[in-house]
């Protein structure tokens, strides 16, 4: 048996009182409203490492392809950075603002051939590392982009190629979904018929005995959190800004209650039907990448629009100055309350919650999954379920379906952007929890 254990979690770096009792452990048995542009936020999945102690994985290397040959242009030319509208019309001599190859159009927001296009896209699906044996100098060229993966990425970001603009291939089968919906929807509405909208088939047993389940264990999961709510440092009442101590108190309250959450999400994945069908390694997998954004979903659901603030475990509700004195930033903030406030315009229901969750857990996508075939069959009687429930509850708003997936590609944007938030925390000397720095693949 594998486990995630917070038996040694003891101050998160701010005293000497344990936050949980030495039972708490997570245990792994074998274990955007916003229509998506092509300039979504870079994917935010995190970079794999390895999990200390007993969720130690090995990752194979990341290898980049060669390019192919083709024979330089004869012009050269500055790199051209594309602005707002279409896309210049192409003369035929440009070339590609990375290697100086003939440019096939702009790609990435850069003019720049296919094999750059096609280096940068790979690159970033994959979140590939590499390292350059000439210390980041080397002069890319046609033949160099060849022998160094790392300066041609390099050069890539400073030609001005944009990592939001390259989409998953979740991403891409959820945006093709979400149009098929609306064309879908543009071709009824232009039928003119007298007879009435058929009626929609209830569900089958079997499927509603399923979103009960899914609406019990997830009651089940937040109930332990709330037992152990005493337990977490509680904030502090001392206003004062420049007290060390106080920063440190209020950094420690936020990361105890992340921790609670990571324990939520755990049992909760370990009981959904499915889960513990894959195998040790790819339930650490997805459980890694997937954990930021339910965090971010069980946060949006506990959204009050009236006071603009977030409740968690019924009591503790923050505002989004008490999330700055936590130590995070306005950058991670802000985006986060407008996910939430999106989010509440839904109206979405616990069993909708529930199946959201349930989806975004077997996503086939996430870095260093093996079996995609067996998590794609897992995750389908989720999106069916899904899609059955939203047409009984909601049978005129067509669109609500597709609505609530794009949600989903949302949150890879605001995991990128937590990324981001980690690192700097780590630059203000703020030391994680080893529960949340296992999860997040932090490496002191």
């Amino acid at each position: 048996m594998s486990t995630l254990t917070t038996t040694d979690v003891t101050d998160v770096g701010h005293g000497d009182g344990k936050v949980f009792d030495g039972d708490d452990k997570l245990q792994l048995d074998c274990l955007g409203e916003e229509s998506l542009s092509t300039e979504m936020k870079h994917e935010g999945q995190l970079h794999a490492g390895e999990l200390a102690g007993p969720l130690l994985m090995d990752l194979s290397d990341i290898k980049g392809d060669p390019a192919g040959d083709t024979p330089p242009p004869t012009t050269e030319g500055p790199p051209m950075k594309r602005k707002k509208g279409p896309a210049p019309k192409m003369l035929g001599n440009e070339v590609c603002s990375v290697c100086g190859d003939k440019a096939s159009g702009f790609h990435y927001n850069v003019l720049s051939c296919e094999g750059c296009k096609g280096f940068f896209r790979r690159s970033v699906i994959k979140g590939a590392q590499y390292a350059c044996k000439n210390s980041d100098r080397c002069e890319m060229d046609m033949y160099m982009r060849r022998k160094c993966q790392q300066c041609r990425l390099r050069k890539c970001r400073e030609a001005g190629m944009l990592e939001q603009c390259v989409l998953s291939e979740e991403q891409i089968r959820l945006k093709k979904m979400k149009k098929q919906h609306e064309d879908d929807t543009a071709r009824t509405s232009t039928v003119v018929t007298p007879n009435p909208t058929p009626e929609v088939p209830p569900l089958a047993p079997e499927q509603q005995e399923m979103i009960e389940k899914l609406v019990a264990m997830q009651k089940q999961c937040n109930k332990r959190s709330f037992l152990e709510r005493p337990k977490v440092t509680p904030w502090p009442q001392s206003q004062d800004p420049l007290n060390r101590e106080v920063r440190q108190q209020r950094f420690a309250h936020f990361t105890e209650l992340a921790i609670m959450s990571v324990q939520e999400i755990v049992d909760f994945a370990k009981q959904l039907p499915g889960f513990l069908e894959l195998t040790r390694e790819d339930q650490i997998a997805l459980l890694k990448t997937s954990t930021i954004e339910i965090m971010l979903l069980e946060t949006s659901r506990r959204y009050d629009p009236a006071l603009e603030s977030i409740t968690f475990l019924k009591d503790f509700s923050y505002n989004k100055d008490d999330f700055a004195k936590a130590g995070l930033q306005f950058e991670f903030i802000n985006p986060i309350f407008e996910f939430s406030k999106g989010m509440n315009d839904l109206h979405l229901d616990e069993a909708e919650y529930a199946l959201l969750i349930a989806i975004n857990i077997f996503s086939a996508d996430r870095p260093n999954v093996q079996d995609h075939d067996l998590v794609e069959r897992l995750q389908q009687p989720y999106v069916d379920l899904l899609h059955s429930y939203i047409r009984i509850r909601r049978p005129v708003d067509h669109l609500m379906f597709p609505r609530m997936l794009m949600k989903l590609v949302s949150l890879r944007t605001l995991s990128s952007v937590h990324s981001e938030q980690v690192f700097a925390l780590r630059l203000q000397d703020k030391k994680l929890p080893p529960l949340l720095s296992e999860i997040w693949d932090v490496h002191e």
